[in-house]
């Protein structure tokens, strides 16, 4: 009985396969499907062949002068293709992904970067992957490996947490309106303040410095600043009552 190892690869072929079985001593000839493979007889039950490019499946024999083996397939992947992630902005820390595509059954690997990361198989269109932790905020590109290929196309963008170290002033009147000045750092990728429940209007003036307008409220209620890295929740804001 002969065995291939793998028995699937991709369309462009060059990947090794290695054919176990017996009497393959003087071998003449390895052929995936109708076109003959380079090889090395490595022992009498072990041959090393280089998969030739093909689209289909195929099937393999090796000849030798005692006669030809019966045929084993070999299974030809298309390479995956990508189309969106459902997340491309993040923490340093990571988030869960999920990625949409085809001829994605076979994925063994993704790579954000330099960082690799094994993804859940969902179907042939659909993978979910953790994104791996970095130390600082940058841009990576995204690749996914399935046994048809790797391919590349998409990227990540990591986002680091903002941190607020100063809010002035920090009350105001209850019918809203108080421009507040909010420095700190990492506030360029801001998308949301929110002055206790109710989201507010915003300008951001550089990495350091965002002015924030308050919405009408009462009561003393917790500033938060956030940003696809995270949130800083450390200001407070007051309302004073309006007379009459």
């Amino acid at each position: 009985m002969v065995t291939l190892n793998p028995n699937q690869g991709p369309t462009s072929g060059g990947n090794q396969v290695v054919i176990t079985g017996t009497g393959f001593t003087g071998a003449t000839s390895v052929k995936f499907g109708t076109k003959s493979a380079t090889f090395t007889v490595d022992s009498a039950t072990q041959i090393t062949a280089v998969a030739p490019s093909n689209n289909a499946a195929v099937q393999v024999t090796v000849t030798t002068p005692g006669g030809t083996t019966l045929p084993v397939w070999y299974y030809y992947i298309t390479p995956p293709t990508k189309s969106s992630l459902s997340e491309t902005v993040g923490p340093l820390g990571g988030i869960p992904v999920t990625l949409t595509g085809s001829s994605l059954q076979t994925a063994t690997s993704m790579s954000f970067g330099s960082n690799t990361a094994v993804p859940t198989v969902v179907n042939d269109t659909t993978l979910d992957v953790q994104v791996p932790a970095v130390a600082t905020p940058q841009t990576v590109p995204v690749s996914v490996t399935t046994r048809g290929g790797t391919t590349n196309g998409l990227t990540f963008t990591y986002v680091a947490a903002p941190t607020v170290t100063s809010m002035d002033p920090t009350a105001g009147p209850d019918y809203g309106g108080t421009a507040s000045t909010i420095t700190g750092t990492n506030l360029s990728d801001v998308v949301d303040i929110s002055y206790g429940p109710d989201s507010t209007a915003y300008n951001i003036i550089d990495d350091t410095t965002i002015v924030a307008y308050s919405p009408g409220g009462t009561g003393t209620v917790t500033v938060t600043v956030t940003s696809a890295g995270g949130s800083d929740s450390s200001q407070s804001f007051t309302y004073t009552v309006t007379p009459g």
